[in-house]
């Protein structure tokens, strides 16, 4: 898997010195524009009908507005996607994400109870899946999407046995 490249912004909260960011794969951009082109079909073609059968000028606004909705999303999604990435460090994992509201998620591998693959129809059909890790805190998000089914059962395998090192103490 090849790596992230440096940002080319200073060093800060959010690009750790010396950290080895993996991306995910690029699929999930077509997983993500997929899902988007299904969600906003049905206003548009809402909003067409409804202009078309009525024959109100001002209601061409509704589908134009959809249309506005998607250009957005094929626009952002492939720079999400790019930004996303992780690192596995000696004592803790991080996740990080976001463009315009960055977040970077450090997860220590002696708090992680379980971690899971999952992966629904759109997933399998793209050849990704998504590695979700489960803590103790209700409010934790540290969730990886993307990833080739082999890569999120290496991750998988290697945080729990991470994990279950921690925890002994090793």
């Amino acid at each position: 898997m090849t790596r992230m490249s440096e940002p080319s912004v200073a060093p800060g909260p959010f690009d750790p010195p010396g950290v080895p960011w993996q991306p995910v794969s690029p699929r999930l951009t077509t997983a993500r524009l997929v899902s988007a082109a299904l969600t906003l079909v049905v206003p548009l073609a809402a909003g067409v009908v409804l202009a078309v059968l009525t024959e109100v000028t001002w209601l061409w606004a509704l589908p134009a507005a959809v249309l506005a909705v998607g250009v957005w999303v094929v626009v952002v999604v492939p720079r999400q996607v790019r930004a996303l990435g992780y690192a596995e460090r000696d004592d803790d994992l991080l996740v990080r994400r976001g463009v315009l509201f960055r977040s970077i998620v450090v997860v220590p591998y002696g708090r992680m109870q379980f971690v899971d693959v999952q992966a629904g129809p759109l997933d399998r059909k793209l050849g990704i899946a998504k590695v979700q890790l489960h803590t103790a805190s209700p409010t934790s998000d540290a969730v990886i999407p993307g990833l080739p089914p082999e890569e999120a059962s290496r991750l998988r395998d290697r945080l729990a046995a991470r994990g279950e090192a921690q925890l002994a103490g090793l």
